[in-house]
């Protein structure tokens, strides 16, 4: 009996760590949506707000020779690339899966992705966000992306 209920006093103990720890996921979640609300707007400002200091975007994925290749990027050139699309190209990065993970100050978010310009399937991959909450506001100081078209579509 004694037992019974110190599980009983554990399970109370752990439910508003857990709705606390869903709220941080949550609001991590709130973050990669906003970042890409204002890319697909082209509102550079509006994907600074999302964004750390020195915030570092790299990519990575094999060339035409099969050779892994890493490139950064200064998050200035996704700005000015984003910014200057012009109308007349539609083009949409489509989330289609998620797995966040936090821990008191710093979170990820592993984030699947499809992209498709003029309406054509372009390339997909994963964004794999690292955050940090800069008292009680999830800033995105790392981005690392993979890309390729391999086993990206349901056939």
């Amino acid at each position: 009996m004694r037992y019974g209920i110190l599980i009983l006093v554990a399970f109370f103990l752990n439910l508003p760590i857990g709705n606390a720890q869903d709220a941080e996921k949550e609001a991590v979640k709130k973050v990669v949506e906003g970042f890409f609300e204002a890319f697909h707007k082209q509102d550079s400002l509006g994907m600074k707000s999302f964004v750390g200091d020195n915030v570092v975007l790299q990519t990575t994925g094999r060339n035409k020779e099969g050779k892994t290749m890493l490139r950064t990027t200064p998050i200035g050139k996704l700005y000015e690339s984003i910014v200057s699309i012009p109308d007349s190209v539609s083009f949409e990065e489509k989330l289609t899966s998620w797995n966040i993970q936090v821990d008191r100050t710093m979170a990820n978010a592993w984030v699947g992705y499809e992209f498709w310009l003029n309406g054509n399937f372009s390339h997909c991959g994963i964004n794999s966000f690292q955050m940090v909450d800069f008292d009680g506001q999830w800033k995105i100081i790392y981005l690392i992306d993979t890309r390729g078209r391999a086993g990206c579509l349901e056939e």
